[in-house]
């Protein structure tokens, strides 16, 4: 018999926990014959003293066996996902889902929602009318398999024990744990049934691994537990020190995923957007080298193969298609105000930080989980460094529905634009690629 405090015991003291005593501690858990107590004092003391690799896989296989696991075997198409560990304006699953579609991929893609200043993909696509990110396991499947690609939340019978141990977590402060953070992502895409995953992990001011020592040491860890569970996985480091696309908020950033699916949007979203969607192509298979993967995606996005899975999965999944011709009319808010440069010169930084904070007061984000969100409000038309700027020209236009709330909004973004004389040098928007090839 293993004995739960003395589990909690020999992880506080610093030792490594066994296969058999991770997994029984997580069945019991996930059972509820193991309190909460208990549990949040087996996360501080992970998160005080770590885990080696060897626990954190088994910790991620305990939490995947959990719940069931989605059956794939009766899709054709090569199975691949991609995981972000979230961003300011990070709106690339909403073009990479559809455009992976359009060159032969299946995309069976579960996402969650916003908390604190990171958006959430099930919040942007619920920005569309009608759309259903709670579709059963057998529609989510159908979906997969007639489109291409589908994006739905968790379900509840995918990783359960994980679902109840981030809840946990976020209320006891050891949300910040790499083998936590590992094992949490890791056991709900291996339960996808897939043959790959492409891992987004940022790192900056706008992300929550804030230094690149920590989000390379998370990467390195996920991508050595998918190939611990025989599944290919890949990982790039990405830069989140400045938000991701001109548009942040929930209907304004669909909007902007809507036309970089038409290929008017170039620059960062597009180039980030590329790379990790070639990256599912080489680990697939689709694609022998980067220069032909991302010839490929090119092809599908200036054909309008990619808008059209797009449109596909909205209507598939309840929403209406129409937004993929006319997607101004998405929620708009009741105020749109310039926010004039007081002087000439070029943009030389955009804190990202700053950008999400002054989304979330406005109502593009909560703060408990609980919270409501105003769909309409955010900022659009924001400035991007190197960009040249003329004094009285619009910095970003803030979208609101408040004037209290625009106020603190205003306030917040202060300071988060700078502007210099000289011309800046380019970001760099990927760091790191750790490929398994």
């Amino acid at each position: 018999m293993r004995v739960p405090q003395w589990i909690i015991e020999k992880k506080r003291d610093g030792q490594a926990l066994s296969a058999d005593e991770i997994g029984d501690f997580i069945q019991g858990y996930h059972a509820g014959e193991i309190p909460d107590y208990q549990m949040a004092a087996l996360a501080m003391a992970i998160y005080l003293n770590g885990m080696s690799f060897e626990e954190t896989a088994a910790l991620t296989e305990a939490m995947m066996h959990s719940g069931k696991l989605l059956d794939t075997s009766g899709l054709s198409r090569p199975v691949c996902d991609k995981h972000s560990t979230g961003g300011i304006g990070d709106k690339v699953s909403l073009i990479l889902a559809p455009l992976a579609a359009a060159c032969g991929l299946a995309v069976p893609m579960i996402s969650g929602r916003g908390l604190g200043i990171t958006g959430g993909t099930l919040d942007k696509l619920e920005s569309i009318p009608g759309y259903r990110t709670d579709l059963s396991e057998k529609e989510f499947l159908k979906v997969v398999d007639e489109v291409g690609c589908s994006i739905i939340g968790q379900t509840a019978t995918l990783a359960p024990a994980d679902k109840k141990l981030y809840a946990l977590r976020d209320v006891t402060g050891t949300v910040p744990s790499i083998p936590l953070i590992t094992a949490s992502i890791m056991c709900k895409k291996m339960a996808e049934g897939l043959d790959a995953l492409v891992l987004d992990v940022k790192t900056g001011r706008g992300a929550f691994m804030k230094t690149r020592e920590d989000a390379e040491s998370l990467a390195k860890n996920m991508v050595r537990v998918g190939d611990t569970m025989g599944k290919s996985v890949g990982a790039l480091l990405t830069n989140m020190d400045i938000p991701l696309g001109h548009c942040i908020g929930n209907a304004l950033e669909v909007r902007e995923s809507i036309e970089c699916l038409r290929g008017k949007v170039r620059g960062p979203l597009w180039e980030v957007t590329r790379e990790l969607t070639a990256a599912m192509l080489l680990l697939c298979g689709k694609s022998p080298d980067w220069e032909s993967a991302r010839e490929t995606l090119e092809d599908a996005l200036g054909s309008g193969k990619a808008l059209e899975v797009f449109r596909q999965m909205v209507a598939a999944q309840g929403g209406d298609p129409a937004v993929c011709d006319h997607p101004r009319e998405l929620a708009a808010a009741g105020q749109t105000l310039p926010a004039p440069s007081p002087e000439s010169g070029y943009v030389t930084d955009v804190n990202a930080d700053a950008v999400g904070r002054a989304v979330l007061v406005l109502g593009g984000g909560r703060t408990r989980a609980e919270d409501g969100i105003d769909h309409a409000v955010g900022l659009s038309d924001l400035v991007t460094p190197g960009q040249s700027i003329e004094k009285g020209q619009a910095l970003y236009i803030l979208h609101g529905n408040d004037d209290k709330r625009i106020g603190q909004a205003r306030e917040l973004m202060r300071d988060a634009i700078q502007i210099a004389d000289k011309k800046p040098e380019p970001p760099v928007l990927i760091y790191n690629r750790m490929m398994p090839l």
